[in-house]
């Protein structure tokens, strides 16, 4: 059985302490410093899909970030940003490739009956939970607006 995606981050916070590997060791416990906020507001524990919306919310955080030090001329900042980017990835599941992420767009499409870009939401809605962390929901978007309108 696969170990849940919170015991795996603070399997790896250990480990990274273990080795003293402090930058390693500092974006993993800004990632359990995430989760963990997030489950004292909402007084809820955090599944999977859960914690991988957390980690795509900071790695949009880190792509802004990066952006901005490279034009701003901070190679070295935006090198942090990258490492951490690296990091933050390594908890995700592999993406979709384009063909896969289209099957998923089509069978959302077929089981909530979606018709009009009237329903775009229904489909939305039942994608988001079979494709967390695989794929760029603004792409997704894009592809359904464009099939529902024929």
């Amino acid at each position: 059985m696969r170990m849940a995606l919170k015991q795996q981050i603070s399997e790896h916070m250990k480990d990274a302490r273990r080795a003293k590997d402090a930058q390693r060791l500092s974006v993993i416990r800004l990632l359990f410093a995430a989760i963990r906020q997030r489950e004292i507001d909402e007084r809820i524990e955090l599944t999977d899909s859960e914690i991988m919306l957390v980690i795509e919310k900071m790695l949009k955080q880190r792509a802004d970030s990066i952006s901005q030090f490279e034009s701003a001329g901070r190679q070295d900042l935006a090198d942090k940003e990258i490492f951490e980017v690296s990091v933050l990835q390594s908890y995700l599941p592999q993406p979709l490739s384009e063909s896969e992420l289209l099957q998923e767009i089509h069978e959302a499409i077929r089981t909530s009956g979606a018709g009009t870009m009237r329903d775009m939401g229904k489909v939305m809605a039942a994608l988001k939970p079979r494709i967390a962390g695989r794929a760029d929901i603004a792409k997704v978007s894009a592809l359904v607006k464009a099939r529902l309108n024929g």
